[in-house]
């Protein structure tokens, strides 16, 4: 599956660039025969697995995972008409069962509400059972109308991580909501992706919930990507699915519950921050090969340099790092330039030159050369990956400062969204928020905007004059 040599487009031009990354690099193959579905590659799926890694590490601590079916009858999708509606248009009908046709219409879940709460339903009985924390990582199915793009806008979402929990009151839902943009934060920090905490608009909440706060990042071009939710639910599902338990007083209460979801979203995310025009570039944290070893063969002593480069992996495997030894029969150049689209955080050069050193030559995908003793080979790597994670969390941060800006008037929020977000006074209301959309060609994102990169952000609203606060304005994919 090697692909062909060549530059990539700019990373100006980022839509070109991220399409062909994602082929060369053999994160994705585009190529299926279904619009809006593609096929991760073995490397790519390697990556999913290590990010998803880390997301289950934070979840598990107290979290349980399950799995819901994947198809939802018709009369149980029908129960929740709110929450439907924001759905109506994208959902797959199952009609058929071989020739026969069906005698309820089965739907390819859109989002797991409808398939998971009738089984809380029968599994939630008293205050001893809450909270209740179960999350499932799952493929779900959207007929999306608009420009399909790999990870990004799918109508297959393969890696669909939602969190479904359970609680006795309003304030503890609460409490868990706060703990679920936490773990997100802890999460994208591990990926080094910088994000911007929102709460989303009245009307642009999730369908059925008490609110919704959002976790965004700005891409390379500027736009924003929503790259996670989380959703205060009330008792709007549990009124709807009889979800009740027994209070300590022996009363029959409705459960109050969240939901938040994370997807295949959180690694474009990954790659578009850190990507250049190299091809990829991974955090050690995630990368399915963390240090590659190339031997260099020169003259009489190729055989000596093969075996001091299987040695120096076999050091470094046996300590714990994801090492890969190129020993193919191609020139070192190609070799290096394989490995960089593949992002590989750190290449170890082991010629007859480093033989007679003890050392061996480090090259990190970032372009840092040194030199690492083989007498502290596992310690040294350690270190030099550790400052490639270091390096790539500054660079997105910087990225996320350069492209967020606090100004206070219409004309600057223009010029703002042109290359990133504005975070702006706003009064709330929904007329002010259709008037800067319509004046900016741009989106009011979310209020109670939290990010390194936001200071305090009050003042006259920049489209009525009354009191405002921070709202993010951009636009969006």
């Amino acid at each position: 599956m090697e692909v062909e040599q060549g530059a990539l487009p700019q990373k100006e031009d980022f839509s070109g660039w991220y399409n062909e990354v994602l082929w060369r690099a053999e994160i994705m193959d585009v190529r299926y025969p279904v619009k809006g579905l593609y096929v991760w590659y073995p490397f790519g799926f390697a990556l999913r697995k290590n990010v998803y890694g880390i997301l289950r590490s934070l979840l598990d601590h107290d979290h349980e995972e399950a799995l819901f079916p994947l198809l939802i009858p018709e009369t149980e999708l029908a129960k929740e008409a709110e929450h439907i509606k924001g759905f109506e248009e994208e959902v797959y009908w199952v009609t058929h069962g071989g020739t026969s046709p069906l005698e309820v219409k089965l739907a390819l879940r859109p989002t797991s509400e409808c398939a998971i709460y009738p089984m809380y339903h029968l599994w939630v009985r008293s205050h001893a059972d809450l909270p209740l924390r179960i999350y499932q990582i799952v493929n779900s199915f959207r007929y999306e109308t608009k420009h399909t793009r790999p990870l990004i806008r799918l109508r297959e979402i393969t890696s669909f991580k939602e969190a479904h929990t359970v609680h006795a009151s309003w304030e503890d839902a609460e409490r868990q909501v706060q703990a679920a943009i936490a773990l997100y934060r802890q999460f994208y920090a591990a990926l080094a992706v910088p994000v911007i905490v929102s709460k989303r608009p009245d009307w642009d909440k999730f369908p059925g919930a008490d609110y919704t706060i959002a976790v965004d990042t700005i891409m390379p071009d500027g736009r924003t990507l929503q790259i996670g939710t989380v959703h205060h639910l009330g008792d709007h599902f549990s009124k709807t699915f009889s979800i009740t338990f027994e209070d300590e007083r022996g009363e029959q209460q409705y459960a109050q519950q969240t939901c938040y979801g994370i997807s295949e979203r959180s690694i474009a995310a990954l790659i578009s921050t850190h990507g250049d025009g190299k091809g990829l570039v991974l955090p050690p944290s995630v990368a399915p090969v963390q240090v590659v070893v190339v031997p260099i063969t020169i003259g009489k002593r190729k055989e000596e340099v093969l075996a001091a480069a299987e040695e120096v992996a076999g050091t470094l495997s046996s300590a714990g790092f994801r090492v890969k030894t190129d020993t193919r029969d191609l020139r070192p150049g190609a070799k290096y330039y394989y490995w960089e689209m593949r992002g590989v955080p750190l290449r170890l050069e082991v010629g007859p030159r480093d033989i007679d050193a003890g050392q061996v030559t480090a090259v990190t995908r970032l372009g840092e050369k040194s030199t690492i003793p083989r007498s502290s080979l596992a310690p040294g790597v350690g270190t030099v990956l550790d400052g490639v994670a270091a390096a790539l969390s500054e660079r997105g941060e910087e990225h996320m400062r350069t492209h967020a800006r606090v100004v206070t008037t219409i004309e600057e929020m223009s010029a703002a969204v042109e290359h990133g977000v504005a975070i702006v006074p706003w009064c709330g209301e929904r007329e002010c928020a259709d008037f800067i959309e319509e004046t900016v060609n741009a989106s009011v994102l979310g209020t109670e905007v939290q990010a390194a990169c936001a200071p305090p952000c009050e003042g006259p609203c920049v489209a009525c004059g009354k009191p405002g606060t921070a709202a993010l304005v951009g636009r969006s994919y």
